[in-house]
Order: structure tokens, then sequence, then C-alpha cells
């Protein structure tokens, strides 16, 4: 891939060619012995090395020679997620080949490595972590549920609180205001390039508990189904197991899905709708107007992406189209990044 590497792999980037991208970083780590990395130390030296072989240096002069145009701007964007892509490859193949690593240690790397390569044998450890980190956003969120408003006494409260001595106000009891929990429509792609991330999207919400008021599911291929009652019976690890073996891999059709959706959700002022997926629809038709109906109706449509920015429009991608209806948008390829996209959609309901 080193051979004339930068101009290859700026007409893959500028085409969206994921497919040739994932290729040539493979290549790449092959020549670099990749697979014997042993250290997290390691992550870094092997990354950079990665990309010398792929051609940084010929893309860097590319990227330079057309700044300022939209290609360099797209090329810049392309580079930043190449070195993205080759950290998370060998932090890959560490949790692959490394031995010996503390379990604090192994969990850290677990949250930060792409969960479309979490190799089988991290699954539980990978569930375990999910839901400690619902815990520790429901322990977060629910004490912000109530919120005290200062400047505005509580007579009665007040009174109460003080009987002790003599109704006389030395402890003030200010009033509350009740922070309504959120409702979630869940959208989700469950198509084989994103059904991995979507299980533990599921599990994620699932497990807040408390702080989520009711949470309705749908997933796609093609058609909106909603699976709901589907999520509720047993627990919720075999249920999505079971959701994604019935309905999962497949093409997405956007298009469809999202027109399906739009007649079938329940979505109202309260609702925040979370859409999972790469917004590559094979090239079939979009349906924009379909997602502005539910951004309308709903109070907020939050998008999870598993791919980089750089990649969002690109070839068959129609992200970019979506983006208007979105009050936020965020890659999502990691439980960190899965974990502060939910904490912030929590956020923003309160807002």
């Amino acid at each position: 891939p080193g051979s004339g590497g930068g101009s290859a792999l700026g007409r893959m980037i500028l085409e969206g060619d994921r497919a040739g991208l994932a290729q040539a970083m493979a290549e790449a780590g092959e020549a670099v012995g990749l697979s014997r990395i042993r250290v997290f130390t390691q992550v870094n030296g092997f990354a950079r090395r990665m990309l010398d072989a792929m051609g940084l240096a010929a893309l860097e002069q590319e990227v330079a020679a057309r700044d300022g145009s939209e290609a360099g701007e797209r090329l810049a964007e392309g580079l930043a997620m190449l070195r993205a892509e080759a950290r998370a490859e060998a932090e890959r193949n560490l949790l692959l080949f490394a031995r010996g690593e503390t379990e604090a240690l192994r969990q850290e790397m677990l949250r930060r490595a792409r969960l479309a390569a979490i190799p089988p044998r991290d699954m539980a450890r990978m569930r375990a972590i999910v839901r400690g980190m619902a815990k520790k956003l429901a322990v977060r969120h629910g004490r912000r549920r109530r919120v005290a408003r200062r400047g505005v006494l509580d007579p009665r409260a007040t009174l109460r609180r003080n009987m002790g001595w003599e109704a006389i106000p030395f402890l003030r009891q200010w009033r509350h205001k009740r922070v309504a929990r959120p409702r979630l429509v869940v959208f989700c792609d469950v198509s084989g390039s994103v059904s991995a991330l979507s299980g533990f999207l599921l599990l994620f919400l699932h497990a807040l508990g408390e702080v989520v008021r009711d949470i309705k599911g749908f997933v796609f291929t093609g058609d909106a189904i909603e699976v709901s009652a589907a999520l509720k019976d047993g627990p919720a690890e075999a249920a999505i197991a079971r959701i994604l073996a019935e309905h999962g891999n497949g093409s997405s059709n956007y298009g469809t899905a999202l027109a399906g959706f739009e007649k079938a959700a329940m979505i109202d002022r309260q609702t925040t709708v979370v859409i999972l997926g790469d917004a590559r629809g094979n090239r079939t038709p979009p349906r924009v107007d379909a997602l502005e109906a539910v951004a309308c109706r709903a109070r907020q449509v939050v998008w999870l992406n598993p791919e980089h920015p750089a990649l969002w429009g690109s070839g068959d991608s129609d992200m970019r189209r979506y983006l208007p209806f979105c009050r936020l948008a965020r890659p999502c390829r990691t439980l960190d990044e899965l974990e502060h996209a939910v904490d912030a959609l929590l956020t923003m309901h309160r807002a």
C-alpha cells in the first residue's frame, strides 16, 4: 500500500471507499507485524508505522497541495479519520494478542475499542461494562430530577421542618421543580455493519431504569419493526439477542424504514427520538421528508452514527441530508462514545 499510497488513499477517501481503506489498513497491519503488539505503550508506535506503510507522507502532501479547496477539506477529515482508525486497529490487536494485563486495564481498553471489532471472548465483559455505565448515568441524572429554585420559599414545608423550634424558620425549605423523565423512541439499524452497536445501545437504555420513563424500540433493515414488547420478554440480554437474530443482517433501506417509522411510532413533544445507523441506504431513496415529519413532532432527534464524520455523505451515505433535522449527531463507535452520547441526550432533555 505504500507505493503511490498518497494518491490511492486520496481517491479512496474522496470516493468513500470504505472497503478499500479497510483493506489498506489490514495490509499495513500485516506489513508492520501488528500481531506482535503486547503492551498498551506500543499502540501509538504501531499506529504510526501502519500509517507510514499506507502512504501517510504522500497523503499529507496531497492535503497541503489542495489546502483551501473542498477536496482538501475532505482529505484533511479523511486523514484525521485514518489516524483514529489506525490507533483503533492497534488497540483491537492488543485486545486479541496481549497477555497478562490487569482487569482494570482491559476494561479501559474495551471501553475505547471499536464495537464492531470486539472478539467474542470479551462480550460478557462488555455487557458488564455497559451495565456499570448505565448505573453511573442513572445515579447522576436521578439526582438532577429534583432541582432547587433558590429564592422561592415553600412556607408549609418550612413550618413542618421547623416544628422542633416552635415553627421559627431556622431551616428554610425551598420549592422544588420536578424534572420529567424522558420518553425515548429508539430506531436502530440492525444490518450486518451496525447490529453490534445497536444491541449495546438497547442494552444501555434498558439498564437506565428509573431515569427513563418509557422506551419504545424499533429495528430495521428495510421495514420498521416495533420490538417494544419483545424487549420486555425475559432478561434484556436474551431478548436483545433474539431480536438481532430474528431481524438482523440484510441490506439497509433507510427510506422505506423511515417512512414506516414515521407512520407507526407514537411521537409527541415529550419524546426524544434516538436513531442509530450509518445512513447508508444502498442508493435507495432516502425519504428525508419522513425524518423531517418525525423531527416536527418530536422534542428532539438524536442520531448516533458508527462511522467517522469524514465518511458522512461519502459514497452511498445520506447522512448530510439528514443532519438538518437532528438536534444532535455524534459518531458512536465505542462504549466511551456511546456513554457520552447517552449522557448528552439525557442532559438535553432537561434543557
